[in-house]
């Protein structure tokens, strides 16, 4: 299998995806009263592949090469860093234009796959989709591996959304925080 991969942390990589930038909204839905928390509340739209994210904080710093990337310390930069106070909500978004290789590797036609590990629990949604067959939705500390596209094509646009809730529920400790993120692209 031909494979190559993406670090979405990494400063050359992001701009690969036609500078790509993580953005921060906190809260179930950012710039909503109480960060949207309300009873009954039918859907946030967050999710949503047309989202404006544009007033959000941009993640800019990355991670040096070779850290810990399960650390999710307050020093930590760009999506590793620790965010949470009790029961929290945060969304972690970029939108990645796809290039037409890495490297020797020509994209076009590959399956293409988001990977990451959300600290506690975690959403993966791609252009506003979650494909429960896929693992979009994982439980605590659980990798996500989601495919975005089975027939990844150069120039086209993905928004990748990605939802942090503290836990456990019942007694949030801890932080919010992505351990890593990375794109596979893969043809048999």
């Amino acid at each position: 299998m031909a494979k190559a991969s993406l670090d979405l942390e990494s400063p050359a990589d992001l701009a690969l995806l036609n500078n790509a930038v993580w953005r921060y909204g906190a809260g179930w839905a950012p710039d909503e009263p109480n960060e949207g928390l309300v009873s009954q509340a039918a859907e946030t739209p967050a999710l949503l592949r047309d989202y404006d994210d544009s007033g959000w904080e941009t993640l800019d710093d990355v991670a040096p090469g070779g850290d810990d990337p399960t650390s999710g310390g307050a020093d930590d930069p760009g999506i590793r860093k620790a965010r949470s106070v009790g029961f929290t909500f945060g969304w972690y978004r970029v939108r990645i234009r796809l290039p037409e290789h890495i490297g020797d590797f020509e994209i076009a036609g590959s399956q293409l796959w988001f990977e990451t590990n959300i600290d506690d629990y975690g959403e993966v949604w791609i252009d506003g989709e979650w494909d429960s067959e896929a693992g979009a939705v994982q439980g605590f500390n659980v990798t996500n591996r989601v495919r975005i596209t089975e027939n990844a094509q150069p120039g086209a646009e993905h928004v990748i959304a990605c939802l942090a809730v503290n836990g456990p529920f019942g007694i949030p400790g801890g932080n919010i925080f992505l351990r890593w993120a990375r794109l596979d692209f893969e043809k048999s």
